[in-house]
């Protein structure tokens, strides 16, 4: 996200971050965000649609595949690193894993804690638009200790951009569980506001403070994505080893393993394969690529570059670069009329709880639609070997996806 991209972020979105600096897709140095919301004084209004939407029950859009989605949680631990962040103590993450579930199986998933929530929407910066028991009430299509579907499945890991909760790749992470695939999504210690940890340990972003001292500079945030790229192998390792932290782990084929991120998870994707051969194909949504792709290559690995309107050929050098060392089968697709969070829950939110729009004229519902289809079609072709017209080239059905070939 460049400068002007992150000017134009809508209230909701600032929010989320507030009031944490804003690294994306577009630009080696982000503008730190600035409350749109505190601007404006309350009025009685305000205060009368406050209350109105303090009743509104935020819906995810269902997933599209034919099986139930079951839920857990992990807490991983890394005896081997200190935490970047903190600069103490080992290095931590929190997982949720989502699978192929029996129906009927399991009890309702929340979206978030009231904790989270709490640390997410910076209290006293968005009430006009939703409260934390409104986000706090949001329930999943997941359904947590589910009976899982027998069988092996690919693993597809997510990691969700700086500053933002895991469970804004919700809506991504369950349409491909229902459409068979293990989904681990991760949040990075010290890494976003509000994600809570055992012990009653809501964690703030250190990381935000530490690259803001470091001038926001390619270097500051290349760190970020270089310490993803570790935390995803050490996932990897406790989720396929001979000892995995994970009760259903035989579920996973671990022949079949590949990875997603939005915007600093984007780029971390692309570290992740740069150093990890068991990641077999990787898609960058809207992230400029702080860690470079090597020269030589990431050994003929698949890999999409999925981005924004404006991210384009010429004006993201990154991709520019990167898109010209991939090795392997490749596409770069951007969503006319979509925004950086086009790739995440927040424009389906914003929808539902009357939040001024994003720059994308995009709805929720369709940004969502477009997400899961280009993406799921990606780990089809790759991970279970079945063709994808979609990514072939323009289509009727998706008019806003423009394919580029520089």
């Amino acid at each position: 996200m460049n400068r002007r991209q992150a000017a134009a972020a809508s209230a909701l979105v600032l929010a989320f971050v507030m009031p944490l600096p804003l690294a994306a897709a577009g630009s080696a140095v982000a503008a730190p965000a600035t409350s749109v919301v505190a601007a404006a004084p309350a009025t009685p209004a305000a205060a009368a649609a406050a209350a109105e939407r303090q009743g509104v029950q935020i819906t995810l859009p269902r997933p599209t595949g034919r099986h139930a989605v079951g839920q857990d949680t992990l807490h991983l631990v890394d005896r081997s690193r200190t935490d970047p962040w903190a600069r103490t103590g080992p290095r931590e993450l929190m997982v949720t894993l989502r699978y192929p579930a029996q129906r009927g199986t399991g009890s309702t998933a929340s979206y978030l804690s009231d904790e989270e929530a709490r640390g997410m929407l910076a209290p006293g910066k968005l009430e006009r638009f939703i409260s934390v028991e409104t986000l706090s009430g949001t329930t999943t299509h997941s359904r947590e200790r589910a009976r899982p579907v027998p069988g092996r499945f690919p693993l597809v890991i997510l990691s969700p951009g700086f500053t933002v909760h895991r469970a804004t790749l919700t809506s991504l992470a369950e349409d491909l569980a229902s459409r068979g695939y293990v989904v681990a999504t991760v949040d990075h210690a010290y890494e976003s506001a509000g994600t809570a940890f055992p012990g009653g340990r809501v964690l703030e972003c250190l990381a935000c403070t530490r690259v803001k001292e470091s001038g926001e500079t390619v270097e500051s945030y290349r760190t970020v994505s270089d310490n993803r790229a570790r935390d995803v192998s050490f996932l990897l390792d406790r989720l396929t080893g001979r000892s995995p932290a994970w009760r259903h782990a035989g579920l996973i084929d671990r022949g079949r393993i590949a990875m997603a991120g939005h915007s600093v998870g984007g780029a971390g994707t692309a570290a992740a394969m740069a150093g990890d051969r068991r990641i077999r194909a990787g898609v960058d949504m809207d992230g400029t690529l702080f860690t470079p792709v090597p020269e030589e290559g990431l050994g003929s690995r698949p890999f999409l570059l999925l981005g924004a309107g404006d991210t384009v050929p010429g004006r993201e050098e990154s991709w520019d670069r990167g898109w010209r060392r991939l090795d392997g089968w490749k596409r770069w697709i951007t969503f006319d009329k979509a925004d950086h969070f086009t790739f995440t829950d927040v424009p389906s939110i914003g929808d539902q709880t009357g939040a001024p729009p994003l720059k994308s004229q995009l709805s929720g519902d369709r940004s969502i639609q477009l997400t899961r289809s280009y993406v799921g079609a990606f780990f089809d072709r790759h991970l279970k070997g079945i063709p994808q017209p979609l990514l072939d080239g323009p289509s009727a059905d998706a008019p806003e996806a423009v394919f580029h070939r520089p």
